[in-house]
């Protein structure tokens, strides 16, 4: 009986509900009126920071040198410096490896990634670009003594990204690069018109293969220098000129 009587309270209260209010469905429309929204972007000319070549977008800290990217909404963010380490004194013709690039994540934790080159298009003209890369001579002590015959060569070069733009069309896997320091550059990653919109990773080899993507060949028979550093200057260049153009 009790149930019976809170139902009946219950009932009693939608009825007072429905007539004091009224019921929505039933309402008859009297006016309308519609509204524009709107947004407009403008080029970016803000600096854009290193991510991590495995997690794009995540933002990281590479271990130096790490100088500023370049200005501009079409830019060079950032490029891994080559370390070959310390290596001993010897007549046979070796191959050493640079090493991975070391990196703080957004954690804190230091990590291990592909040395990479990363290159951003904030222009927002969808015109496209081209990244270039040289050898600046061979390398040399400060004292101008040559590495004669010394090689250096990028190898298993990925392309990763998460921009929603077309992928960059032209990806250069496998390259040697000339020590005779004529200017020459060579096009190693390229965006037609319509693609390569947003951040972009060129980056040399994955987890698996980061420590083996990039190799100096020097031969045995080159003089070499104790604990003397040899070293050769890398140009990357970043163009406004689209892909296959």
């Amino acid at each position: 009986m009790k149930k019976v009587v809170i139902n009946s309270v219950l009932l009693s209260s939608l009825l007072f509900s429905a007539l004091a209010f009224g019921d929505a469905s039933f309402a008859e429309k009297v006016a309308e009126r519609q509204i524009d929204a709107q947004i407009t972007f403008e080029e970016n000319n803000e600096t854009v920071p290193p991510v991590d070549p495995l997690e794009p977008p995540e933002v990281v800290d590479p271990e130096g040198p790490n100088p500023p990217g370049t200005p501009g909404p079409l830019s060079i963010d950032f490029a891994s410096p080559l370390k070959f380490g310390k290596q001993k004194i010897t007549s046979i013709d070796k191959t050493y490896h640079a090493a991975a690039q070391k990196l703080t994540d957004k954690d804190g934790v230091q990590q291990e990634r592909p040395n990479y080159v990363q290159v951003t298009d904030n222009r927002g003209t969808l015109k496209g670009w081209t990244l270039s890369v040289k050898q600046d001579g061979q390398f040399k002590t400060e004292t101008g003594n040559e590495l004669k015959g010394a090689k250096v060569t990028f190898m298993n070069a990925q392309a990763a990204s998460d921009s929603e733009s077309k992928d960059p069309s032209t990806l250069l896997t496998e390259l040697d690069l000339t020590s005779d320091g004529n200017g020459a550059l060579t096009n190693v990653f390229s965006a037609k018109n319509d693609e390569g919109a947003g951040t972009w990773i060129y980056r040399f080899g994955d987890e698996n293969t980061q420590d083996s993507s990039i190799k100096l060949d020097v031969p045995g028979k080159t003089t070499k220098l104790k604990d003397t550093p040899y070293k050769a200057t890398i140009t990357w260049a970043l163009s406004d000129i689209p892909g296959n153009s």
